[in-house]
């Protein structure tokens, strides 16, 4: 081998190791300061999470395998007053903020702010592993987000169903959703809200993964990191 090519040969080498161990790093590292993100799948159960602590177990879930672990993270849910338990608010068990997405992108400094000029967009609500979401005019459209919320992010009232029976039904009843992508039917308040736009239906009875798919949605949460 010549001078030149042995030199040539060294060289290459000694770059093709720094790149190589730059492959080999995990996609998921941008992700470590992710605090907000919509689920890339749904539990698959329709309005059945297993309540409260079931979504809260699947935000969690899909944050540490993107690697945005070691926070504490809680669906955007609220629950109904109803056997003697308290209503919950969404708004109150999601922390203080500022909640950014997993490209840096602060989408509220505050609660006040996340419920009022915010920065979700269909190109800032982004999933947890930095996708950009299914939203109205795509294939299929999954902008219907579960959330059981009224604008402001409290719970409704108890009587009609907003939430799948407290994130516990498959079947009967209804869930509140909101549009991750700020885009429905008509140009109003409703279509444009990102928690609270129109309640599921359904030929299932309201909650069942066919019916949340068949309005737009697939069973899909906000998940915020509450620390």
């Amino acid at each position: 081998m010549s001078t030149f090519t042995a030199s040539i040969s060294r060289a290459f080498f000694g770059l093709a190791i720094p790149l190589a161990c730059l492959a080999a790093l995990p996609a998921q590292a941008q992700s470590a300061d992710t605090s907000f993100f919509v689920s890339s799948i749904g539990i698959g159960n329709g309005g059945d999470l297993g309540g409260l602590a079931g979504a809260d177990k699947h935000c969690e879930s899909l944050a540490q395998a993107a690697g945005a672990g070691g926070k504490t993270w809680r669906a955007y849910l609220s629950t109904q007053e109803a056997e003697g338990q308290p209503a919950v608010n969404a708004r109150d068990r999601i922390g203080k903020g500022p909640w950014q997405n997993s490209k840096g992108v602060v989408v509220a400094k505050d609660v006040a702010e996340l419920h009022g000029a915010n920065n979700l967009t269909k190109q800032t609500a982004l999933t947890e592993k930095g996708d950009v979401n299914n939203g109205r005019g795509d294939t299929p459209n999954r902008h219907d987000i579960l959330t059981g919320s009224q604008p402001d992010g409290t719970a409704f009232p108890a009587g009609a169903d907003r939430t799948c029976g407290n994130w516990t039904s498959s079947a009967k009843g209804a869930a509140m959703l909101g549009h991750a992508d700020r885009i429905g039917l008509r140009d109003d308040d409703a279509s444009r809200s990102w928690n609270s736009s129109h309640p599921s239906r359904g030929p299932d009875g309201g909650c069942s993964q066919n019916d949340l798919r068949s309005t737009g949605g697939d069973g899909l949460l906000y998940c915020f990191a509450a620390n």
